[in-house]
């Protein structure tokens, strides 16, 4: 299937949310006004905070965030500190200061929907999407409600998660082989500085050779959200899983590595080291995709997130597109 159909076939299952009101919540700049983001955000900051708390997403439109100074300048008038992506597993480019690319992807592949560093003892608090190319065609950046996620599955499910949480297993290259390398996941040179980077956030490590680095992480399935006590589904246990990938390439995975899933590039399981049945991995994605709700990008737009309320991922798309990205604890 080419990158036009795939990102078709996602629009018609999830077409009869795209029109919702208030996932995202609009704030529109009002026509010829002189206000800027950065003083709506200063001036307006409890409305949004309760908007993000009640709606969980806020799309500001026409404040002409296209770039990254602007972004930059926006999500440092909001209340909180940026924070960079040291340790993140998705494949970014730093842009200017705390200001990266959006996941770079190949424009036909599906990202599946989380939320930003769950797999991590620390996560951002708030994500700031800008559009400064839109995509000609797809190219959406996908959300969801995380409040109905885990209120849409099964008893069995949201149980499991819950009480015996996830374990994330990561193996990174000092520069050669397959996924990311130790040097570019936490932006450094230096073992020393990973090393203390891990002991710092709860991350076992374990050195094979001088190279090759293993992070292994236990963490939650579920969250409560400390602003509005709500549980929500918090985990990107299907997102690791090597089911992720194709069929062809998930069977060659598991092929490969029978004898230790846990020497995959990214591999996940429980948090007791049991493996999580495929019939749990396919009910979190129908749900995902149940709950998935697309907007149209338009140039210079800025979408705000509770990381915690709302997951995201994105739509394959045609054409260039540039999604900038900067997130704030």
């Amino acid at each position: 299937m080419n990158a036009t159909n795939i990102f078709t076939s996602i629009r018609e299952q999830v077409s009869t949310q795209e029109n919702n009101s208030d996932f995202p919540y609009v704030w529109e700049k009002r026509d010829a006004s002189p206000e800027t983001l950065v003083q709506v955000f200063k001036e307006n900051y409890d409305e949004i905070r309760q908007r993000l708390l009640t709606n969980g997403a806020v799309l500001f439109r026409s404040f002409g965030i296209e770039n990254p100074e602007r972004l930059e300048e926006a999500v440092n008038a909001f209340p909180g500190k940026s924070v960079n992506y040291a340790g993140g597993n998705s494949p970014r480019t730093n842009v200017k200061g705390k200001v990266y690319t959006s996941t770079e992807h190949p424009a036909h592949a599906h990202i599946s929907l989380h939320n930003e560093m769950s797999y991590a003892c620390t996560w951002p608090e708030h994500i700031f999407f800008c559009c400064q190319t839109p995509a000609l065609e797809g190219g959406n950046t996908s959300i969801a409600n995380s409040r109905q996620i885990l209120a849409d599955l099964s008893e069995e499910t949201s149980n499991a998660f819950r009480e015996k949480g996830v374990l994330y297993i990561r193996n990174l290259h000092g520069g050669i082989g397959p996924g990311a390398s130790w040097q570019d996941t936490f932006e450094t040179q230096s073992s020393q500085e990973v090393e203390a980077h891990c002991r710092a956030n709860d991350i076992e490590f374990r050195w094979s050779g001088k190279e090759n680095l293993r992070l292994i992480e236990k963490r939650q399935g579920t969250l409560i959200h400390p602003g509005t006590m709500d549980e929500v589904w918090f985990n990107q246990a299907d997102q690791f899983h090597p089911s992720t990938n194709g069929v062809e390439i998930f069977e060659a995975l598991m092929e490969i590595y029978e004898d230790d899933p846990m020497a995959m590039p990214q591999y996940v399981c429980f948090g007791d080291g049991s493996a999580i049945p495929m019939a749990m991995l396919d009910e979190i994605r129908e749900v995902y995709q149940k709950n998935t709700v697309l907007f149209t990008w338009e140039k210079g737009d800025l979408l705000m997130l509770d990381n915690v309320l709302s997951a995201h991922g994105r739509t394959p798309f045609v054409g260039p597109r540039k999604i900038l990205v900067s997130m704030s604890s």
